[in-house]
């Protein structure tokens, strides 16, 4: 498996690639010969073992300084398959590296869009491929628009979440830490609504923030969490972080940043919710959130942009917002649901029952595997 070049595995600094690979590998492991190949980190050593998955990590940061350390790898090493996440410029030099290895990429965003990849690179790639993963079907159909041909290859396999490290909010573990988040940053009494990713204009938590005063009409006891930071493992005030706060200060009700959260405390912020809102306004491949937010038992409102209603539409978790780039429409959903006890409830119930039946992260590493272990065509 060739993880991106920007973040480590495991997810030490984040991310929703290396949380997916960490999660899966070591179950994969039970079945073959697993190597993980990712970016070095001064946290973590550039050779391991851990759970009979081998972790090997290479210098990163550009996509050709990282490339250099892969093919240097994979010619020194032989491979029957070769699995690469995000990454279609890495196939035809990883087919060349290793010109008898299966091959498999796995997308979580549109990277085959032409500004990411020029059309005859990308025709070539997904030639080279024996399946294309995607996270969503809104990704691999939109593949399929640019590249017909990759119709035949495309599979959708959707993510997961560890249902054991992401509690219920009612379950008898999850009070004292949501009691004591909540009386820590005055929260108390309060119907908190919740956003988790990262703090860029295209994820929306600035529609989220101007939202808030068309809520407080109706909900004078709502408060807003926004957690996260302009980049992974990094807390730096970018002009967009720097608004935010500018705006938070003007809001009616509490607004609570708490900047970079280590992903091995991220799941107790969901326990502090009520609502969890994902208000992105671009076409999100599918934000791993939602997932998170369904194994806390909160009830959902996402945006109808890319992959994200594809989990929730239907699905008796939450509601869609049409327009998300108007605060009024957001605030709309946000005062109906905050407004309905039952709802919230059912929706929350809902959401932990499928995150237990369908996403949990050994459905997905069953269905890679049947992935790696069919025969190649």
């Amino acid at each position: 498996m060739i993880v991106t070049e920007k973040l480590p595995v495991p997810p030490v600094r984040g991310g929703a690639i290396q949380t997916y690979v960490a999660a899966v590998a070591p179950l994969l492991g039970r079945h073959v010969d697993l190597t993980v190949l990712g970016v070095t980190d001064p946290t973590l050593p550039e050779h391991e073992r851990v759970e009979g998955v081998e972790y090997v990590r290479v210098p990163g940061g550009t996509l050709d300084r990282y490339l250099e350390g892969v093919l240097a790898y994979v010619r020194e090493n032989q491979f029957d398959l070769i699995h690469i996440f995000n990454r279609p410029r890495l196939v035809l030099p990883v087919r060349e590296a290793a010109p008898d290895a299966r091959l498999v990429l796995s997308l979580h965003n549109d990277m085959f869009e032409p500004h990411k990849i020029a059309a005859e690179e990308a025709e070539a790639a997904l030639a080279q491929l024996e399946r294309l993963v995607t996270v969503s079907d809104y990704v691999g159909q939109r593949v399929v628009e640019l590249y017909p041909a990759a119709a035949e290859k495309r599979q959708t396999i959707y993510s997961g979440v560890d249902v054991h490290q992401f509690l219920p909010v009612w379950s008898p573990e999850a009070k004292p830490v949501r009691l004591r988040l909540r009386r820590e940053h005055g929260l108390k009494g309060k119907k908190v609504v919740l956003f988790v990713g990262r703090l860029s204009p295209k994820k929306g938590a600035d529609v989220l923030v101007r939202a808030m005063p068309y809520v407080a009409r109706r909900h004078p006891d709502a408060a807003l969490v926004l957690v996260g930071s302009k980049w992974y493992g990094e807390n730096k005030v970018s002009d967009y972080v720097a608004y935010l706060r500018a705006l938070a200060a003007r809001s009616p009700v509490p607004v609570v940043t708490t900047g970079f959260v280590t992903p091995d405390q991220v799941h107790q912020w969901f326990l502090a919710g009520d609502l969890f809102v994902c208000p992105s306004i671009w076409p999100e491949p599918l934000a791993r959130v939602h997932y998170e937010a369904m194994a806390s038992g909160l009830p959902i409102i996402t945006t109808n942009r890319g992959g994200n209603p594809e989990v929730v539409a239907g699905h008796g978790v939450g509601m869609v917002v049409e327009q998300p780039e108007d605060p009024k429409a957001m605030a709309a959903a946000i005062n109906q649901v905050l407004g309905d006890r039952a709802l919230r409830a059912e929706w929350g119930h809902n959401g932990r029952r499928l995150a237990e039946e369908r996403y949990q992260w050994s459905r997905v590493a069953d269905e890679i595997a049947q992935v790696w272990l069919a025969q190649a065509p």
